[in-house]
This record gives structure tokens, sequence and C-alpha cells, in this order.
């Protein structure tokens, strides 16, 4: 194996100083539970891993009634699963979280991380994305903020520039009467990265009869995790039946393009984006009565 120097910065300005000097072959270090893999394997050419645990920038958590939530890039996942405000405002968070690995990944893996990895079957991203997350970036050129749906471009890519670090997440307040369910199908449980993840968000009236707002976010069945752009309309002051669930099923359904690899067929996929997404809304549902 090839040695790579190591690097710890206690500031954000370091740490994005070590980025912009690597030339593209330094690499930032959140848990590890992907890099690490990822260059002993040979997949990644690398010549200095940067540690960005020590930043108090990325290990902000605070919950603002008004403002909502700031969730650092750095803060592990396990630490999301224990906090009461968002398991009480942010479950579908929580949901993808808990299901980021077994315990011992997660008291190292992070959610930045998880997203930065920028795979199609990432746990957290439908979830942050039914949550309207916004991510926050600097670089040597300032700060940008960007929508969670428009974060990753590819499998395996991102819209980090050169010295660029995702530094936190916003999640805004929640109104009334809404909930979010995260979910995935797997084929055995040994193996541990979905065939489809399906997150839905819903808000209800005060009748719960009628649905006034939704968002449905599909992974696994495209090169990036999506935002199902119809089910949004579908869901925006309906009818609370089966009638209106199962038109957002066909709209999650066509809007997968999924393909056939060793962990199910596309035509697999695009069945089980149907399915989960009903499940995902009827969960979330559930949670607001």
């Amino acid at each position: 194996m090839k040695s790579i120097d190591y690097a710890a910065p206690q500031t954000l300005q370091d740490a994005i100083a070590l980025l912009a000097e690597g030339s593209g072959k330094s690499q930032v270090l959140a848990g590890g539970t992907d890099v690490i893999v990822q260059f002993r394997e040979g997949r990644k050419a690398l010549d200095i891993l940067i540690d960005i645990k020590r930043i108090p920038d990325l290990n902000v958590m605070d919950f603002d009634s008004d403002k909502g939530l700031t969730l650092g890039a750095g803060v592990p996942c396990c630490v999301v699963c224990e906090t009461p405000e968002i398991k009480a405002r942010y479950p579908g968070l929580v949901d993808a979280a808990s299901l980021v690995g077994g315990t011992a990944i997660q008291s190292r893996a992070t959610i930045g991380g998880n997203v930065c990895n920028a795979s199609p079957a990432a746990d957290t991203i439908p979830a942050l994305i039914v949550h309207r997350a916004i991510c926050n970036i600097q670089g040597p050129n300032g700060d940008r903020e960007v929508p969670i749906e428009s974060f990753c471009t590819a499998p395996g890519k991102n819209v980090l520039g050169e010295g660029e670090l995702l530094v936190s997440f916003s999640l805004p307040v929640p109104v009334a009467r809404t909930s979010a369910h995260y979910l995935r199908f797997i084929p055995r449980n040994e193996m541990d990265i979905a065939v489809v993840g399906a997150a839905a968000s819903v808000t209800v009236d005060g009748s719960k009869k009628r649905f006034l707002s939704g968002s449905v976010s599909l992974g696994a069945v495209a090169p990036t995790p999506l935002l199902v752009d119809e089910a949004a309309s579908i869901l925006t002051d309906s009818e609370i039946s089966d009638e209106t669930v199962e038109k957002v099923c066909v709209a999650a359904q066509a809007a997968a393009a999924p393909i056939s690899d060793m962990r199910g067929t596309a035509r697999q996929r695009k069945h089980l984006s149907g399915v989960l997404t009903r499940r995902a809304i009827q969960k979330a549902i559930a949670r607001i009565e």
C-alpha cells in the first residue's frame, strides 16, 4: 500500500488551504468508513488525508425553533439518532442514519461523508431531500449554498470544486402536522446496500383528511438520488386516499431509471419504487396520527 500524509487541521480555513494545495489528490476524512476502503482497494489515488473531526464548524448541531436545524457535516450518525430534537422533527433522517451500517459504524460514519461519497444508493440523501436540506459549502472563493437534490452529479461525483468543503446542512423547521419516513429494500441482512430506497414527507390539514403538501425521493434507481417532482404536484391539496397515494406511486415508478446489477434487476427496482413509496407515505401519515 502506498504511504500517504495525514493532517488534522483545527480550523476551517486550514482545512480549505490543505484541500486547495492537494491538486485533486487530497481527501477529506470524516468517518473514514468509505474512503479508507476505497483507498485500500486502489479506487482512490491519495497523497494526503485531511481529518476534519477536530474542526468545530463541522461538528455543530443546533436547533432553533425559528431557523431550523444546522447539522455539521462531521456529526456522526449515532448522534443524529440519539438527539431528541432531530427524532421529533426530522424522523426521516433518523430512519436513514440508523441504517448506515451497524452501531460501531454509526459511531464513526457521518452524514456529510455519506452525502459526499455520492452513492446512488446512499441512505441519508433521500431523507435529506424530503426534509428540504441545503448544503452549506465553503472554499477558497467563498461560501455557497446548494440544495441537497442538486449536490450529487453522477455516481461518486458531487458539486464540490477544488478546495471546497461541505461544512453543514440547513434544514427548515417542519410546519405543523408534518412527518416523514425513509425505508429501503435489501435482498438479505448481510448486504447493507439498498436495492431501492424511498423517503416521503407529508403535511396534512387539521382534519387529517387532506394532504396539504408532500414530497418523495428515491435512491438506487438512477445515477443520483431523485426528487420525484410530480409527487409534490399530486400531493398538494389532495384527499388522503388510496387513489391519491397510488398516483404518487405511479409517478415514482415513472421517474425511476434503474439498471440491472448483482443486487437487483431494473424491472424489480421499478416495481419496488412504487411499493416503497406507498409504504413511506403510509408510515409518514401514521406518525402524524
